[in-house]
């Protein structure tokens, strides 16, 4: 089995009976990052294109503002009960090291203080104001990116608890899909792909997501200069100031041909 997916025995209870069979599911297993051999965060994630997730990560948090900014990133040697390595801590060398105490966070920025606090937070730290009006998106080209993002969800085909984020340009292709337990670490992966390819800001690009749109993930969208930010299910409320505040276009409840746009909508051609 990959460090992807594991089997466990479950009982399965259907109106035919019930069957004992082991059952297919999406491995969560945390990744602490850090760096100068200190622990800078941990995040609960699923296996996989952690360099993506490192870079993404720290980019959304400000740490980073480009790829050079990351000299080295590398797995430390670390064992579980049977002498494998867990390949769950990344060390992470930086040009211009920070201190790694205390952080403060923009996805947990928000917490103990208004809605404010938190916009302001990211409005003062994101390097690329987003353009107003452009890109020009089709709204057809639009409705057929959560079936493009579903098509592309290999993992959650076989256990179905897997969230996943994609970048794809205007004209609907996709560029990069990373799946994930957590929605922003799917996202952070996503972006972390742009960052080291050099394709931030993503001026033209569009982010899909297949749940809900938190604050957190409109943060990342802004912090990566993505103008077009579409998810399956509802925005929050938060989400949807920060989306109004920055000029991003948020379009929730995608599915199929009706969508709900919640901010600036005349990014999208009817």
């Amino acid at each position: 089995m990959s460090r992807v997916t594991a089997r466990r025995p479950t009982l399965r209870i259907s109106p035919t009976g019930t069957v004992r069979r082991p059952d297919t599911l999406a491995v969560e297993e945390p990744l602490e990052i850090r760096t100068r051999g200190e622990s800078l965060a941990v995040t609960m994630r699923t296996p996989g294109a952690d360099i993506d997730l490192v870079h993404g990560f720290l980019f959304s948090e400000g740490i980073i503002t480009s790829a050079e900014d990351i000299v080295t990133a590398r797995y430390c040697a670390g064992t579980d009960e049977n002498g494998q390595n867990t390949y769950n801590v990344l060390d992470v060398q930086l040009r211009n090291p920070v201190p790694v105490t205390p952080r403060n966070f923009l996805t947990n920025s928000s917490c103990g203080l208004c809605g404010k606090t938190a916009l302001d937070e990211v409005r003062t730290r994101t390097r690329y104001p987003l353009p107003e009006g452009v890109p020009l998106l089709e709204v057809d080209t639009l409705a057929k990116l959560p079936d493009e993002l579903r098509s592309r969800q290999q993992v959650f085909d076989a256990t179905g608890g897997l969230h996943a984020a994609g970048l794809f340009t205007v004209d609907g292709a996709a560029l990069a899909v990373r799946e994930d337990v957590g929605r922003h670490n799917a996202v952070d992966k996503v972006i972390g792909w742009a960052l080291r390819e050099g394709r931030l800001p993503a001026h033209d690009l569009v982010l899909m997501v297949s749940g809900r749109a938190s604050f957190e993930l409109v943060q990342k969208a802004v912090m990566a200069g993505v103008p077009v930010l579409g998810a399956v299910s509802a925005p929050s409320s938060l989400a949807v100031d920060l989306a109004a505040d920055s000029g991003l276009t948020l379009v929730g409840f995608l599915r199929g041909a009706s969508m709900n746009v919640y901010s600036s909508a005349e990014r999208l051609a009817l």
